[in-house]
């Protein structure tokens, strides 16, 4: 059988852009756009946290399954097929949307129940956008060569906060105008989901042309043989026994169970936080809501909120940058709790205003994405040694689980809490982050992440 050709002269500008942009629509998708899209439903938020933070163990374990990855087909076929799959489940959550009574919606009163097959099509997504995610990053450093990966960070990242954008702030903004126009909550859901799953099948069409066939692009390899000559059984086991040593060294890394300490707690005032935010600007002013419009929460969180969340993080990186993990983390943890305050302010005085509540977003998200950097940075610092990327990797599995974990009962305690209290609770919780700064600020190398 005849190999197609490489093409592997491609221009980058080609097909990075849509890449990320891919990959960031399912994942904004699954983790934000469907938990607006069932508490305006009318699902109580007990259900609705618990089971969208479910949304998130695809990310948690995804490094089980990643050496799979390497050493079934090709990363090419990897990114293709599950955008295939990705398109086809949109194409059926829009197919398939549950149409709850008016009554039930406003009542607050919709049964989880009614949503079990979108539920099970989000967590198809989800595996199959985290695969994607190896399959994207894998074959970036496979498909370009070591001056242009350098060169193409930026519009890779560039390109997936433009997905947070589009996710976050547009397809809401839609669903918000069609809610307004016809009355009508799943219709309004039915044609965003629509709009997603054409964008994505063209993008997925686009990628099938203009993806290059890098040379490199081979399944992993066994002592320096390629992978068709050798059997798959002999590379699974040799990828599997590395795997295992990888894992093995990495839970006997010193410090590690501060460090996962730290990893599972740094976030948890923003784990709860973010989890209730959304629903909480929409939710009726008789539950101690802010009673929102579905298109001004696409304009004020999606859109004002992402765009400060990621000036933050970019000041964020430019001020760690110059003064190194060890300085910044103090900062970067005020900054991380202390603008949760702002949740409390609009809880307590209810505002209507729109400048008012744009303005306390943006400067929650700005410190959040202020703050997260030494998140990042300390993961990339605890990663550090002979398996430095597997370990990252590992990290970013405690990443997802510290934003799970907090999600699943964030629900059931505002229910029991309130609002007002449940963000003073948030507050509380901030104290955890200043312990676990604290404990490991100790142990970090001053000269690190200096330029």
């Amino acid at each position: 059988m005849s190999e197609k050709p490489t093409n592997s002269n491609v221009s980058p500008w080609v097909w990075i852009p849509t890449l990320y942009f891919a990959e960031g629509i399912p994942y904004f998708i699954v983790n934000n756009i469907s938990v607006l899209m069932l508490a305006k439903m009318g699902v109580p938020n007990d259900q609705m946290a618990f089971f969208t933070s479910l949304l998130y163990l695809p990310w948690v374990i995804k490094p089980f399954w990643s050496p799979f990855v390497d050493i079934i087909r090709t990363k090419r076929w990897w990114i293709v097929a599950m955008q295939v799959i990705m398109a086809a489940a949109f194409i059926l959550l829009t197919m398939l949307m549950p149409k709850p009574e008016p009554a039930m919606i406003a009542g607050t009163q919709t049964p989880i129940s009614m949503f079990y097959v979108t539920l099970l099509l989000f967590t198809v997504t989800a595996f199959a956008s985290a695969t994607h995610d190896i399959a994207a990053d894998g074959f970036y450093m496979l498909a370009l060569s070591q001056k242009n990966q350098a060169a193409f960070v930026g519009i890779r990242s560039t390109f997936y906060r433009l997905a947070n954008i589009f996710g976050q702030g547009v397809l809401v903004y839609i669903a918000g105008v069609i809610e307004t126009k016809y009355n009508d909550i799943p219709l309004s859901w039915t044609v965003t989901m629509g709009i997603s799953a054409a964008i994505f099948a063209c993008v997925t069409i686009y990628h099938l042309f203009f993806i290059p066939r890098p040379e490199a692009d081979k399944p992993v390899s066994v002592a320096g043989q390629d992978g068709p000559h050798i059997g798959f059984a002999q590379r699974a086991k040799t990828i599997l026994i590395d795997f295992g040593h990888t894992f093995a060294t990495f839970f006997t890394k010193p410090g590690l169970w501060l460090a996962i300490i730290f990893m599972l707690l740094y976030r948890l005032p923003e784990a709860f936080l973010l989890k209730l935010c959304t629903p909480f600007l929409v939710d009726s002013a008789e539950h101690g809501g802010l009673a929102m419009s579905t298109e001004d929460v696409g304009l004020v969180y999606g859109t004002i909120g992402v765009i400060f969340l990621t000036v933050g993080g970019i000041l964020g990186g430019i001020y760690a940058s110059r003064v190194g993990l060890k300085k910044s983390l103090w900062v970067m943890a005020a900054c991380m709790t202390l603008p949760c305050l702002t949740f409390c302010y609009l809880a307590e005085c209810l505002p209507s205003n729109i400048w008012a509540i744009g303005t306390a977003v943006a400067i929650e998200q700005f410190g959040y994405g202020f703050g997260f950097t030494a998140y990042m940075l300390y993961m990339i610092y605890f990663s550090e040694g002979e398996y430095k990327t597997s370990h990252y990797a590992i990290c970013t599995a405690f990443m997802a689980l510290s934003m799970m974990l907090p999600g699943m009962v964030a629900g059931w305690l505002q229910m029991k809490l309130g609002y007002a209290n449940f963000f003073w609770m948030v507050i509380a919780c901030c104290v955890a982050t200043l312990i676990v700064t604290w404990l490991v600020d100790r142990r970090i190398d001053p000269d690190y992440g200096r330029k």
